[in-house]
């Protein structure tokens, strides 16, 4: 009677033991086709709607063997992957940054960008919100976003027609509304009182 509660223990036990070699080699396996991903979190510059999320997602889309793993629109982040054997395997970030930027430049008519992530946590940013005039289209949005998306301590920047409002957040330390304000009248964008 023991002998064949020892007997079916020891098969069961071999069952169990094949069962976590056969994991293991799957585990070790996926980790291995995975080895040689690449992830790099950047700044993306147009995205001043949410609608352009879209827009971008389906221009990285169409580039064989980069991914655009996640998008944060409220701090106008991304992360892209790839495989480092493919692409980029002897570039340094600062031209990965660089090589990512040209191409999307490109792809999009030199509506989107790619700059260095953040440094400035999150926390640490504030958000300004400035009323303006005369945004009734997207072409206008636009120009009103490079104005001041490109002023140095605006880390995330929107606008919107609909509400006619150009948001920013900026590092307190490097900028503030005013300069904002100050760029947008330089341009010809009227401000609107609140």
């Amino acid at each position: 009677m023991n002998y064949g509660i020892t007997k079916t223990f020891q098969r069961n036990h071999r069952v169990w033991l094949w069962c976590c070699v056969a994991c293991a080699c799957v585990f070790l396996t996926s980790q291995e086709i995975h080895a040689d991903e690449t992830r790099m979190a950047v700044r993306i510059t147009g995205l001043f709607s949410p609608d352009r999320a879209k827009e971008l997602r389906e221009i990285v889309s169409t580039w064989p063997g980069i991914t655009l793993s996640k998008l944060d629109f409220d701090r106008a982040e991304a992360i892209f992957t790839w495989d480092n054997t493919k692409f980029f395997s002897k570039l340094q970030p600062a031209q990965i940054v660089a090589r990512l930027d040209d191409t999307l430049r490109s792809d999009s008519s030199h509506t989107f960008g790619v700059k260095p992530a953040s440094t400035t946590p999150g926390e640490q940013l504030v958000k300004i919100d400035i009323p303006v005039v005369g945004l009734d289209c997207k072409a206008c949005c636009l120009a009103a976003y490079e104005i001041v998306a490109r002023i140095d301590g605006v880390e995330q920047a929107t606008a919107s027609f609909k509400d006619g409002r150009i948001t920013a957040r900026i590092d307190s330390k490097r900028t503030s509304k005013s300069a904002l304000e100050a760029a947008l009248k330089e341009r010809g964008v009227t401000l609107r009182n609140p």
